[in-house]
């Protein structure tokens, strides 16, 4: 690489961060710069380090062991920009005393906690530190120069552990260093300018992940890593710092196979220190981790509290005593052993009743004896540990039935497993004193088909969904759910962006957050085509998950099919294109975040269009079948290579086992296949002979078919206005009106069309995205009517729920589509021209319109609705 280019990419590197958080999602201003100012300026900018020199840092040890933790790391990431090892002082108490701590004989860098650092309480004492704004705050910082020293001081822990991390970010050290090999560029001097840097507290109190499923792969990874079947300390510590670096401070620990508390007893005390909170999952109640009871069925009995109360309880008791003096946040309530729904019996004085019943009259009891459990258990009121039910799932019926709970708990709603929230609190509802979470899935195990291989949530789909869920005052926890951690390195940091300032992130803002991702991890020269790649497959994997692909998901006879695959294949070659030009130190974690899931993906939808093929010209006895078979196993066997690359060869082999995932073979979400089942292709012997006959298909007649960005005449509501998101769906985007807590009245989308002739009604598809009725549990509603006629009211999503057999019917297949098809008959009416207009008018908020087919008859189904015909629309 040559000198100047060299230069280039450090300095992009090094201004990542800045970008990233850049214009509309701006949260601190640009404070540090790799120029030496003029001896004019010098006394405008804290030297944290130069060719000569480098600033010592001082932190008091009597401070939080996470504090101190986390200056240690600053001082390592210091010495991976400038190549300088700082000093760093645990025991100074004088602030004025820092001076001689420099090894430049000037300023160090103070960090502290206010009321807990004498080294900051002296500062603000004297009147040299103001945090009158800073105090109190929930996880708030400060950054300033005073003094000729450069402070950072937080309202409390976690504050002061993220202005520490946000200067590491900010000096060119990723978050995602480790986890996903991110280089750090050498920098010779870095500069702060002088100034206040003040970071207002974050939106979502308790922001973190969830490691689920972790079988095989998390598990496996760990195994060839650390060298220990569970998750212990070590493991934790790199997860730990990373959450904490993303300005997270909520975990729930992985749960298949491993037991966080009971595995290695360290672990918690670890994430104590180190200043995360620790919760369990939805159906992990009291601090205690499934497979405690999994591994002592035997010795514990049933897990059923009708028959085995006080074994549970015991159960429950020492979980709570175990955290009791911790942060955690307590799960309450209960369900069935394994995360499937509660069945015990409660006793014969409720037989008389229904199951649902009888089953929340259990789960009043249960948390009734929880609430005692956790005030004999801690010594305190149970008001006074923060705790949290889950709706869950069937969980959620018990609450609409009425199951009430304490008024300090915090009510977890969650989506429905695909990134859509299943409900959203009432007015009246979000005053309830101890607030709302959302538990989110970017990963899942279930029906119709497990979401576990790679990334497949569209950016748009997690923005719309998370900014809807804030606008209904959701704001104590959002928790989501990662898998294996990796491969969601994106989704992740989108999503705890969010929580901490959902309010930044708008339809027309969107977009920047992919480019400063990639721009702090590649560098400027690079990091427009990688976030463009990053969310052309974002929204292409959302389309369907490689789990649910294949060969008769598109259309082949339409060239649907050949069109997204060619698609895939085109991002994958610009996506290589840009591999070959970034410099040798990005490519591994380019590998990880942008061509693997990429390439994989292309590969992927190369084969089951290559098996479609191969079946359609069996049928018609054409020999070239055979080599469309040959595609297909050429493509199933590339399958394998790129896995052994991602496991074998990336980083030295750093990732063994965290990219073993099977994904070829599904025919129901839990299969037990023992590998990756290649498609069935069929073969022609040559010397057969050849039939003829082929029939070819026409373009379809008599349809039309309209982006729904694409209308004629657009109303606004009073207070909501129609916004356009980008790459919304299946095709071009979607349109909705927003805010979507304000009243849709007056609010209409009219398109304009030329009708054939002859012609009294027709059918209308309105493709809208499966939101579900979060608002009004009998479905959300539009009108609908061309002309000024009668409107027409349409129901479009009161079946999408979990009722009767509505599951595996209606509700699952539809969200897993993330589209709902609606299709009314309307009468054209008698206007003797063929110019018409058609007007759809919301009733409830969250609608968003992706598409409109009018069909006169002759649509033909495709997963993407893509037929057109000559003028579809003009301007």
């Amino acid at each position: 690489m040559n000198r100047l280019r060299k230069l280039l990419l450090t300095v992009a590197a090094f201004g990542l961060c800045l970008i990233a958080r850049a214009g509309d999602l701006d949260l601190l201003p640009q404070y540090v710069t790799n120029e030496a100012p003029s001896p004019q300026k010098t006394s405008q900018y804290f030297k944290v380090a130069d060719s000569k020199s480098v600033s010592a840092i001082c932190v008091d040890a009597d401070d939080w062991e996470g504090v101190i933790m986390a200056a240690s790391n600053l001082a390592s990431d210091i010495e991976k920009v400038t190549g300088k090892v700082p000093v760093l002082n645990e025991h100074t108490t004088d602030h004025k005393a820092c001076d001689k701590d420099g090894r430049n004989g000037g300023g160090c860098i103070i960090v502290g906690t206010i009321g807990k650092s004498k080294l900051i309480d002296e500062l603000v004492k004297d009147g040299s530190l103001d945090v009158t704004d800073v105090k109190g705050q929930w996880e708030s910082f400060v950054i300033e120069t005073v003094n000729g020293n450069l402070v950072i001081a937080g309202s409390d822990k976690r504050g002061t552990i993220y202005g520490i991390y946000n200067l590491s970010e900010n000096i060119g050290v990723s978050p995602w260093y480790y986890w996903a090999d991110v280089p750090v560029w050498h920098q010779d001097q870095v500069y702060v300018a002088a100034g206040r840097y003040v970071m207002p507290a974050p939106k979502v109190k308790y922001r973190g992940i969830f490691l689920n499923d972790e079988a095989p792969c998390l598990t496996s990874w760990v195994k060839n890593t650390f060298g220990t079947n569970y998750g212990g300390k070590d493991f934790y510590e790199k997860v730990f710092e990373l959450l904490l670096r993303l300005r997270g401070n909520y975990l729930w620990p992985a749960m298949w196979q491993w037991a966080f508390y009971a595995d290695d007893p360290e672990n918690s005390d670890l994430a104590d220190k180190m200043g995360v909170i620790m919760g369990t999952s939805h159906h992990e109640p009291m601090g205690r981790n499934h497979q405690e009871w999994a591994r002592h069925r035997g010795e514990y009995g049933a897990w059923d509290y009708t028959t085995n109360q006080k074994v549970i309880d015991q159960f429950f008791t020492e979980g709570v005593k175990r955290i009791a003096d911790k942060e955690d946040i307590i799960t309450i309530g209960m369900r069935g052993d394994g995360d499937t729904a509660l069945g015990g019996r409660e006793g014969h004085d409720h037989e008389h009743v229904s199951d649902d019943v009888r089953i929340l009259k259990l789960l009043e009891k249960i948390i009734k004896n929880q609430r005692q459990i956790i005030k004999k258990a801690t010594g305190k009121a149970p008001e006074n540990h923060p705790q949290m039910w889950a709706l869950y799932k069937e969980v959620q019926k018990y609450y609409e039935m009425g199951l009430k709970v304490p008024d300090d708990v915090i009510i977890l709603l969650a989506d429905d497993n695909w990134g859509d929230v299943r409900r959203l609190p009432s007015a009246e509802e979000r005053k309830h004193p101890g607030g709302w979470g959302m538990y989110y899935h970017v990963d899942y195990v279930g029906a119709p088909r497990n979401s576990k291989w790679l990334n497949v949530t569209p950016i748009q789909n997690m923005f719309e969904q998370l900014s809807l869920t804030y606008e209904y005052g959701v704001d104590k926890i959002w928790i989501l759910n990662v898998g294996d951690l990796k491969p969601m390195e994106y989704p992740i940091t989108l999503f705890l962006d969010m929580a901490w300032a959902p309010e930044k992130f708008t339809a027309k803002t969107l977009m920047q957050h992919p480019l400063g991702f990639c721009n702090q991890i590649f560098g400027e020269p690079y990091g427009e085509q990688a976030a463009e790649i990053l969310n052309l497959y974002s929204k292409y994997n959302g389309r369907v998950t490689p789990e649910m692909l294949d060969a008769s998901t598109y259309n082949l006879n339409t060239g649907e099919w050949k069109q997204v695959r060619d698609d895939y294949m085109s991002l994958e070659a610009q996506a290589l294109r840009l591999y070959k030009e970034l410099p040798q130190e990005c490519r591994d974690a380019y590998f990880q975040l942008i061509l693997f899931p990429v390439q994989a993906c292309a590969n992927l939808y190369d084969m089951y269009y290559s098996q479609a093929m191969n079946h359609k010209l069996y049928k018609e006895n054409d020999p070239r079948c055979n080599e469309w078979a040959k595609k297909a196993e050429r493509a199933f066997a590339y399958d394998a290579k790129l896995m052994n690359e991602y496991n074998k060869v990336i980083a030295g082999g750093k990732w063994d086992g965290m990219m073993v995932q099977k994904h070829i073979g599904y025919t129901s979400w839990n299969d037990d296949f023992p590998h990756e089942m290649m498609p069935k292709v069929m073969t022609i012997n040559p010397s057969e002979e050849l039939k003829g006959g082929y029939t070819f298909l026409p373009n379809q007649d008599g349809v039309i078919v309209m982006e729904a960005e694409h209308f004629n005449k657009a109303v606004n509501a009073q207070d909501a206005q129609w916004t356009v998101i980008p790459d919304m769906g299946r095709t071009l985007s979607g349109v909705t009106l927003m805010p979507r807590i304000a009243s849709t009245e007056g609010a209409s989308l009219t398109y304009a069309m030329t009708v054939p002739e002859g012609r009294d009604s027709v059918d209308v598809h309105i493709i809208l995205k499966s939101t579900l009725p979060f608002q009004r549990p009998e479905g959300h509603r539009f009108n609908i009517n061309f002309d000024g006629q009668q409107p027409t009211e349409v129901n479009y999503n009161s079946d999408l729920n979990d009722q009767n057999s509505n599951p595996y019917v209606i509700f699952y297949p539809t969200v897993a589509r993330r589209i709902i098809d609606k299709v009314v008959t309307l009468p054209l009416g008698g206007k003797d021209n063929q110019q018409r207009t058609l007007t759809i008018s919301p009733i409830e908020p969250g609608a968003v319109f992706e598409k409109i087919v009018v069909d006169f008859g002759g649509y033909q189904p495709s997963y993407l609705m893509m037929e057109e015909s000559a003028g579809s629309y003009a301007k």
